[in-house]
């Protein structure tokens, strides 16, 4: 793949991300059998840049690595600068497409977007669901199990040992020990920042205390960007814990959440059962398909510390060719070839067939 220079996004992450899609190219086939597109894609030629989510980043690599097979004229960059990052690039015009594990705000769809036409504004099409750990290495344990009200206050720093009688009461059989909790948080303006804190403002509101944002509100514990950047951070640490996407968390311990009065594993699964049990937010335009998050969801097995990541594009492109390419890479991405090989690939929830259905008619939309 070529690498171009791309304004403010950053060059060294983009060479990362690309190496990333070349290697999961040639692993297990990623996303290489023939995609259910609407659009022939085959007879597109030109580059498209991305910037955004770091949590996408595998699903990313593992998307533009299988569109090359369909689309062979078609160059695809993606870089995982962060998904405040990538909307302040895509608004800006240094990028073609963003990731985001946010919808757009009002604020920012109230503002101009350099690359879409007159009069056109952006959308914002899911195309990644994933469940959110938290992710520990603590001496001796190895099956934690927390609670809303717990986690915040822990991340609030307002419980600091990892024998405090709130972590105990949930975790009788545990060996906790009399250690201090080391707190890992992003440092940058991050949609999994803002999915974890509007969890925590729905279930643990008096604890956790703060207004969902992507900037984490406490000065407590160590601060990391990126997801790759948190998980560098916890390698290295002791008795440490962490919010991470799923596909960041490697190794690492994941606690249990209490749902309800269940002691439930994460799982992509109990991810995807809470976006079903989610409607779209009221008042877009027509095509965007911004959900809002069924947070206090006690399904069976449901995991309501959820992001689900999105594509934002412009309804409408300055540049027509620009949105054909824009498309027909979206068109690839919410099929279900490239959903199965992401959810494989990034342990992610592949859309629902309603979800999906929805997501490529917006989509097809984008002119």
């Amino acid at each position: 793949m070529n690498i171009k220079r791309i304004g403010t996004v950053a060059a060294i992450a983009i060479v990362g991300a690309v190496a990333l899609s070349s290697c999961a190219s040639n692993e297990a086939g990623a996303g290489s059998s023939s995609a259910a597109s609407n659009s022939d894609t085959s007879k597109l030629s030109g580059t498209l840049t991305g910037s955004g989510s770091s949590a996408q980043q595998t699903a990313q690599a593992t998307w533009t690595a299988g569109f090359q097979n369909v689309a062979s004229g078609v160059t695809v960059n993606y870089s995982p600068d962060g998904s405040g990052a990538g909307r302040k690039n895509f608004m800006s015009g240094a990028a073609d497409f963003a990731g985001s594990d946010a919808a757009l705000s009002d604020e920012e769809l109230s503002g101009s977007f350099a690359n879409c036409a007159a009069d056109s504004k952006a959308i914002d099409i899911p195309v990644y669901i994933s469940p959110i750990a938290i992710a520990y290495k603590v001496d001796g344990v190895k099956d934690l199990t927390l609670d809303a009200k717990t986690i915040a206050g822990i991340f609030s720093g307002k419980i600091t040992k990892w024998n405090a009688s709130e972590i105990k009461d949930l975790n009788k059989d545990a060996s906790l020990p009399d250690a201090n909790i080391t707190v890992v948080h992003r440092s940058d303006d991050s949609g999994t920042t803002e999915n974890f804190s509007e969890y925590l403002d729905a279930n643990a509101k008096d604890v956790w205390g703060k207004e969902p944002s992507q900037t984490f509100p406490y000065q407590v514990g160590d601060a990391a960007a990126k997801t790759s950047g948190v998980a560098s951070s916890m390698a290295s640490a002791s008795n440490a814990i962490t919010y991470i996407d799923d596909s960041g968390a490697g190794d690492l311990d994941k606690a249990k959440l209490m749902v309800g009065d269940k002691a439930t594993e994460i799982s992509a699964d109990g991810a995807a059962t809470v976006v079903a049990d989610s409607k779209t937010v009221e008042g877009r335009a027509d095509n965007d398909l911004a959900i809002d998050i069924n947070r206090t969801d006690t399904a069976d097995n449901a995991w309501p510390l959820v992001l689900v990541s999105y594509a934002i594009a412009c309804q409408e492109y300055k540049d027509s060719a620009k949105g054909e390419l824009v498309k027909g890479y979206l068109d690839y991405v919410v099929s279900k070839d490239a959903q199965d090989a992401a959810a494989k690939e990034a342990k992610s929830a592949a859309l629902s067939s309603d979800l999906s259905e929805k997501a490529a008619k917006a989509v097809a939309s984008i002119k």
